[in-house]
């Protein structure tokens, strides 16, 4: 597409959030001439974090937003330590305040009824605090916060607009910006780099992102009230005879369940009687005892949501005026929580590399092109442990064969030894520990452990059989962890 600048009409109706008057030339330009430095898609957890990052380096930035009002989701609620740490450093930690955020300082898995806490680890990297602390919340009321902080950044304009496509050069394939519908009419909005963050159900993705998401299962979400968690302030992940399930705290009164649930399980047939048949008969049997009247309660309510789990792996940008970022870029399965540490560690790191003192003028694509380059390959210490833990984590919790339960096992039996056991995949987990190397040695050293229990389980006369069998549970490892390294390695 192609767009004359002239030709268009700069009383173009649109829908504004209105700030105090100030004497600012790039106000005028943004509201009036619809154009700034930066025009951003999405006004979520990416698009707002960007918006207010940009601005406060003196850019002139417009962020576009379908609709303004509180979302309401399932997921996106556990913000890990790491995401917190982002936060203090983009100067955004009072976006927490004021929404009835529940600290979090770590996990409770239960196997088969037995429980093994893993807190957050102290002293690690990335966090102010020597005790990490994430934090759990109603999704919508951390986004309205994040907008607010967006609307009251003197350099950023916020419109409430459906974007429908993008403004490109014909001769160059330079994105110039885009173009919108707002309140029926046609409307346009330009900018020197255009940021497109607009979500999981992204639809410029496919023109751009040479990788579609994959989904791997649906995450189903019940909302607890006044649930007795056996371990409060804590996430809980329950591990049974079936995909696992989440817990956690959200409010004073309200605890998240997300019970995960690939494409044709058995017990979620409608021969068992659906999604709420699989609630009732596998996931209510396998809760603590004291969850149960709450779950039950909240079954029985029928208010069901659900949301795909994917992953996406993420890319290098090389659309010329364009950057593709957020869960439009790169998703993971949200077992454990990582994708908003993901999406403002991006935030921070991008903020940096398209400084003004690094770019000083965004028109400059060559130079924006190579930043990302570095972007890319400069993100994978955070994003890629983080994507390849909540991959691999994800194998194994809904392991569905004897190999991937014995790799179960060992997990679980690793965490019980408790030191550097814990301390280190629970810093990689938070977002807190970025080394990849640390993630690999921990991955292996459980199927490793997993064999060796295996072995002295056996009977003695079975003992070199079941030795001979660790080969298989090494090789499952591999499988399962080596195909993220290698989307991790793709540019």
């Amino acid at each position: 597409m192609t767009i004359i600048l002239e030709e268009i009409s700069s009383s173009s109706t649109t829908t504004l959030l209105e700030k105090p008057a100030v004497n600012d030339e790039r106000e005028q330009r943004r509201r009036v001439h619809h154009d700034a430095d930066i025009v951003i898609v999405g006004g979520g957890i990416f698009g707002c974090a960007a918006a207010v990052a940009f601005g406060r380096q003196g850019r002139s930035v417009i962020l576009l937003e379908r609709n303004l009002k509180e979302p309401d989701r399932i997921v996106g609620e556990l913000l890990q330590p790491g995401g917190v740490a982002a936060l203090e450093k983009l100067g955004l930690t009072d976006c927490l305040d004021d929404i009835d955020a529940i600290p979090v300082y770590g996990y409770d898995v239960i196997y088969y009824g037995e429980p093994v806490k893993i807190p957050y680890p102290e002293n690690a990297g990335g966090t102010s605090s020597k005790t990490p602390e994430g934090r759990a919340f109603h999704h919508g009321r951390f986004v309205q916060k994040l907008r607010a902080a967006a609307m009251k950044q003197a350099n950023v304009t916020v419109v409430e607009t459906t974007v429908t496509d993008v403004v490109k050069n014909g001769w160059t394939g330079q994105i110039l910006g885009v173009e919108c519908t707002t309140k029926g009419e046609q409307d346009y909005y330009f900018g020197s780099l255009t940021i497109v963050a607009d979500g999981y159900a992204s639809k410029f993705r496919k023109s751009y992102i040479p990788h579609a998401p994959e989904v791997r299962s649906k995450f189903w979400g019940l909302e607890l009230i006044d649930a007795d968690l056996p371990a409060p302030n804590h996430g809980h992940v329950i591990l049974f005879d079936g995909p696992p399930v989440l817990l956690y705290q959200i409010g004073t009164h309200e605890t998240r369940a997300l019970i995960d649930i690939p494409e044709n399980l058995a017990s979620a047939s409608v021969a068992n009687g659906g999604v709420k048949g699989h609630l009732k008969n596998s996931v209510l049997p396998a809760l603590p005892a004291s969850v149960r009247p709450s779950f039950e309660a909240a079954i029985e309510k029928g208010k069901y949501r659900s949301m795909p789990n994917s992953f996406l792996p993420p890319s290098t940008q090389k659309t010329p005026g364009m950057i593709m970022l957020g869960d439009a870029m790169n998703m993971r399965h949200p077992l454990t929580g990582g994708g908003m540490t993901v999406a403002l560690n991006d935030v921070v790191l991008l903020s940096e590399l398209l400084s003004p003192e690094n770019v000083p003028a965004l028109e400059d694509t060559s130079k924006v092109l190579k930043q990302m380059r570095r972007f890319h390959w400069e993100r994978k210490n955070g994003a890629a442990v983080i994507n390849i833990l909540a991959m691999a984590l994800y194998s194994l919790f809904a392991a569905d064969d004897s190999y991937l339960k014995t790799l179960q096992l060992g997990c679980f039996r690793y965490f019980q030894r408790g030191g550097t056991c814990v301390s280190e995949p629970m810093g990689l987990l938070a977002g807190i520990v970025s080394h990849p190397l640390t993630l690999f040695y921990h991955f292996f050293a459980v199927a490793l452990y997993a064999i060796w229990i295996r072995i002295s389980l056996a009977p003695a006369t079975l003992k070199p059989v079941v030795a001979l069998g660790g080969f298989g549970v090494i090789w499952k490892a591999i499988c399962v962890i080596g195909p993220y390294i290698f989307t991790e390695m793709r540019s």
